[in-house]
């Protein structure tokens, strides 16, 4: 049976995803005591999706799949405030969540792997190592900043969760790539993203900067 663990839980609007960092500015009261019991007794907690609800000042309704982070680094500041650091581990299902326990949620979860019984085709690697080479070109152009990866790997699990990590899209779109079951239905998914949005982006380089505001022009309506 599936050993299941009871941890503190952020919930954020943000998704985190196995190895990426997360920086975090941790301000309220019941966030510095989970901070606290995380380092003393060495644990990480879960970072979920927001639902319904917000991140400061009041409860939220998470969504049921997210991701482990281990606190790495610790800044502390005054007023008992702190800027941490840490870093995505692994996804995880969350089966039930308390809010009564300590000020902060407690939740109980069980890992959840990406299963890897059908590995993708290596046609479907290609095709999305090469729609994030294009996504991060069309970035660099339309904003005059420059990104870039010095490699974008093959390896199945390390070119989804990359290219994840990567995609400037809503957060629910990012929390539907991280409940993929498998990562070649992750990567399936992130193929048709990064077509639509190197759609969208080819349209909006194409059109170039919009024009300069003239101080003597007017907006007219009939209304």
């Amino acid at each position: 049976m599936d050993e299941v663990y009871r941890l503190p839980l952020f919930p954020l609007h943000t998704v985190l995803f196995p190895g990426q960092t997360l920086p975090l500015h941790i301000f309220e009261p019941r966030y510095q005591l989970m901070v606290h019991r995380c380092l003393a007794e060495e644990i990480p907690f879960g970072v979920v999706l927001i639902q319904e609800g917000v991140e400061v000042g009041g409860s939220a309704i998470p969504y049921t799949v997210g991701t482990l982070a281990r606190i790495t680094d610790v800044e502390p500041l005054s007023g008992g405030r702190m800027n941490i650091t840490a870093v995505g581990e692994h996804r995880f299902h969350l089966h039930r969540y308390d809010e009564t326990q300590e000020p902060y949620l407690v939740g109980d979860l069980m890992l959840w792997p990406w299963g890897d019984l059908s590995p993708p085709a290596p046609s479907l690697l290609l095709a999305v190592q090469s729609a994030l080479e294009q996504y991060l070109t069309l970035l660099s152009r339309l904003t005059g900043e420059a990104f870039y990866l010095d490699e974008i790997p093959l390896h199945p699990a390390t070119l989804a969760v990359l290219t994840a990590i990567t995609l400037q899209v809503h957060p629910r779109e990012k929390q539907r790539l991280l409940e993929q079951p498998t990562i070649r239905q992750m990567l399936e998914y992130e193929r048709q993203l990064l077509k639509e949005e190197n759609q969208a982006l080819q349209f909006l380089v194409a059109a170039g900067p919009p024009p300069e505001e003239d101080e003597e022009s007017f907006f007219f309506s009939i209304n």
